[in-house]
């Protein structure tokens, strides 16, 4: 039998078996300070959510499809739960239309993307002979215009 990367791969070419992952943790993901309180702060946020509206945790653990432990994990923000998880605890609350304003109104996305509008195009320089003729020719121009319609100046 190989071992290649994730999969077991018999010679004989009649199964695979991919490696039993859930038997070692997954590493945790590494967020920033900042990012683990607000994360926290949303866990408090979902536990407060449910005790308002009399849930035991074993309720909506099981009407949100998952363990007692994942929502306790989630309720203490604990990044290494999916955000799938999270949002449907928030449906189970009643909370999944607040996921709607994520990002509604990106302030900083807009200037960055007005920042990136493309520039109006300017006409091409002329030399200095040429603007003089363009004057001339624009002076000659006005007089046609302001000459009165019978053609005697009058």
């Amino acid at each position: 039998m190989e071992f290649h990367t994730n999969v077991f791969y018999n010679k004989q070419k009649t199964y695979f078996s991919h490696k039993i992952d859930y038997i070692m943790p997954r590493p945790s993901t590494t967020l920033y300070p900042n990012s683990l309180r607000a994360l926290a702060a949303l866990g408090q946020r979902l536990k407060d959510a449910r005790l308002r509206r009399h849930f035991s945790a074993e309720t909506v653990a099981t009407r949100a499809g998952m363990t007692r432990q994942t929502l306790s994990k989630i309720e203490s923000g604990n990044p290494s739960v999916t955000m799938g998880n999270y949002f449907q605890v928030m449906t189970v609350l009643g909370l999944d239309k607040d996921m709607s304003n994520v990002a509604l109104d990106d302030v900083l996305g807009r200037r960055l993307q007005d920042a990136e509008l493309p520039q109006r195009k300017r006409a091409p320089a002329t030399h200095p002979h040429r603007v003089a003729q363009d004057a001339s020719g624009a002076a000659e121009a006005k007089e046609v215009e302001t000459a009165p319609p019978d053609g005697k100046g009058n």
